[in-house]
């Protein structure tokens, strides 16, 4: 059940921000196309024309241009770390949760120590419910950075859904030691509080 809420929650999300973004963009070319008459308004008569005035739709085009051109890319070039994390992050936009890993997992082999590649193995992983490798690639960016507030809060999340009390319980007293207000602490004192009474 809750995993479901938490499905529809990021379903919802997701929604909100494609509607804000679609509403954002068109606001946005209303806007320029007020901008662009006002400005041929004031003009002399032999001012060459404005570019940008327009607005076509080549945009998105452009744009699934460039991530076929950055997954390829990652593809064609595994030693390249920065075309790994690119590609991985296009990925996991698109909830391509597993291919989003695959990418992480050939940048952390080219960096063993980069610290965001490794919580982001972490996040991934969770997202994608492989809590097991979740709980294991936070712990990896803890020993890097122990306080580190998402990443400990990532940890309680992936412990919770592991199924593990004992060191959810744990990293659940670490995260209220380092931010008693964060929101998840309530979410996460619930959910350890059903899986001690099974």
């Amino acid at each position: 059940m809750t995993r479901e809420n938490l499905l529809f929650a990021i379903i919802g999300v997701l929604a909100g921000f494609i509607i804000g973004f679609l509403f954002a963009s068109t606001m946005n070319q209303r806007q320029q196309s007020v901008v662009s008459t006002a400005a041929r308004q004031n003009l002399p008569a032999d001012h060459p024309p404005i570019s940008g005035a327009g607005g076509g739709g080549g945009d998105t085009q452009q744009t699934f241009a460039d991530v076929q051109a950055s997954m390829k890319k990652a593809r064609e070039e595994p030693q390249n770390f920065e075309a790994q994390i690119t590609a991985a992050r296009l990925e996991y936009q698109i909830q391509r949760f597993d291919e989003a890993i695959e990418f992480l997992l050939k940048a952390n082999q080219l960096k063993p120590d980069d610290y965001e590649t490794i919580a982001n193995l972490g996040m991934v992983n969770l997202d994608a419910s492989h809590y097991e490798q979740s709980v294991k690639w936070y712990k990896a960016a803890l020993m890097k950075k122990p306080d580190d507030v998402p990443v400990v809060d990532g940890l309680c999340a992936a412990t919770l859904g592991a199924g593990d009390a004992k060191e959810a319980e744990k990293c659940i007293e670490k995260l209220e030691k380092l931010d008693s207000q964060n929101v998840d602490l309530r979410q996460f004192k619930d959910k350890l509080s059903s899986l001690k009474a099974k």
